[in-house]
């Protein structure tokens, strides 16, 4: 128990598993990808409609994202977004244990050169 009589519990990282979600590894990696494509969406501050003109991805799917509305997403679609705004990302999905639980893990990186 913390000085402010506050258990905390440390997480596993993904938050889906740790609140017990079926999907958790497909939610985490989903919203690895989607969150990245937020990020890239506000540093070069393109509005949906912008990131429609320069993708040929919807602006409703844009928008899905931005509002982490992300169900009817499937890994493929979301890398197929991201690329599609960064030509140079590199996705990287490894699997493995963690102790007795499968672990998915995604990391979209920049490819170097």
């Amino acid at each position: 128990m913390g000085e402010d009589g506050i258990e905390t519990i440390p997480g596993s990282g993904n938050v889906f598993r740790d609140v017990g979600d079926p999907d958790a590894d497909l939610k985490q990696a989903r919203a690895v990808l989607a969150a990245r494509i937020i990020g890239i969406l506000g540093d070069r501050k393109l509005t949906v409609r912008g990131a429609e003109s320069a993708t040929g991805f919807a602006a409703a799917d844009f928008s899905r994202v931005r509002n982490a509305d992300l169900g009817r997403f499937t890994l493929d679609r979301l890398i197929r977004m991201l690329a599609s705004l960064d030509d140079g990302i590199e996705v990287t999905i490894r699997l493995g244990r963690r102790g007795r639980d499968p672990v998915q893990t995604m990391k979209p990186v920049r490819k170097a050169g």
